[in-house]
């Protein structure tokens, strides 16, 4: 069997410092300042339009202008697309579901405690 290594390497993006010699050093960790407080969804303006750019003219309901953490929208994009019952993606801060949802989207946002709007027609 192999011995355990004594002197583990540790590695900071800028610090520098790789491994250290002493036998006793651990190393200082970085409290992270820039915490994201959370934004409450009655404080946020979703835009629902519909998109059929770049699409082969097949209608995509688009939900725009979340504000928060990325793996938040995944989520939310997750339970539009069950509710839908369709497939669609989480593509630069949007959230796309195939098929034209307009009404079902606003109606499950706003009972989430959303403010929306219907962009386009």
């Amino acid at each position: 069997m192999c011995a355990k290594k004594k002197n583990q390497r540790i590695r900071f993006s800028g610090d520098g410092m790789v491994f250290s010699t002493q036998p006793h050093w651990k190393p200082e960790l970085e409290e992270d300042a820039s915490v994201d407080e959370e934004i409450r969804p009655s404080s946020q303006t979703l835009y629902v339009s519909l998109d059929r750019k770049q699409r082969a003219g097949k209608p995509v309901t688009l939900v725009e202008g979340f504000q928060g953490n990325g793996m938040k929208l995944l989520l939310l994009g997750k339970e539009l697309k069950a509710i839908c019952g369709a497939g669609g993606s989480v593509k630069d801060g949007a959230i796309l579901i195939q098929g034209d949802h307009r009404d079902r989207v606003i109606l499950e946002l706003e009972g989430k405690g959303f403010k929306t709007k219907r962009k386009g027609g």
